[in-house]
């Protein structure tokens, strides 16, 4: 198939580094990840060809990513459980504190992210509590081969959920541009709240695109990590 015909999520998860590019690109491919390339871009008024050009070339390099299309449930889950859902509790309590020290201290200036710690307060609550009943009901019935269908779809709902959570988060931190002459805290703040983003968003794309997605023939017992 043609790359530009290719969806976003298709192509996200088959060539490594390509999530980099769909970033730089600002092309959203989590809870967007159905809409192809092609689609995405002309929304957005891009070059489709340049970046099928950047694709192209990534996929031309060796790369030590696995392939995660091929592994076994409980392996992904596992690396999920590792990856994400741990770093994801360490990411959040620090950006909190940062960005209540910038709101306090920088309360007065005009792109202070007024409001920022409230709402990193509330995608810390809502998704501890997607992760928990991934971690406790979800995971150990894929890792054992059961794929049912209502967790899978209220769990793939929440992760529309936490996009429109991400773009709230652009929308207080001023799309996370610094102003001139930003204090070290609120510069760590936005470098912290980018990771988080791209975290987020790789995520939510392993679960969407692979792990939720029952294969032909691929059973693998649960990891013990998940339950």
């Amino acid at each position: 198939m043609d790359t530009a015909q290719q969806s976003l999520g298709q192509l996200a998860t088959s060539i490594p580094g390509a999530t980099a590019v769909f970033h730089q690109h600002r092309l959203d491919f989590c809870c967007g990840g159905q809409q192809s390339l092609a689609e995405a871009a002309a929304k957005r008024g891009l070059n489709v060809e340049a970046i099928v050009a950047e694709l192209k070339t990534l996929a031309q390099r060796d790369s030590d990513k696995p392939d995660w299309r091929k592994a076994k449930p409980a392996e992904l889950a596992h690396f999920i459980l590792q990856r994400y859902h741990a770093r994801h509790r360490q990411q959040l309590p620090e950006l909190i504190r940062l960005a209540r020290r910038v709101e306090h201290v920088h309360g007065d200036h005009p792109q202070c992210p007024t409001g920022l710690a409230e709402h990193l307060s509330h995608m810390e609550q809502e998704l501890e509590s997607h992760m928990l009943k991934e971690e406790q009901i979800l995971f150990p019935m894929l890792c054992n081969g059961f794929y049912p269908t209502g967790p899978i779809h209220v769990m793939q709902h929440e992760h529309v959920q936490h996009g429109d959570a991400l773009a709230q988060l652009e929308e207080l931190s001023h799309q996370m541009l610094l102003p001139d002459g930003a204090c070290n805290t609120w510069t760590a703040l936005y470098l912290g709240l980018k990771e988080l983003k791209e975290d987020l968003m790789e995520h939510i794309l392993l679960e969407n695109e692979i792990l939720f997605v029952e294969p032909v023939q691929q059973k693998g017992q649960c990891c013990g990590s998940c339950q």
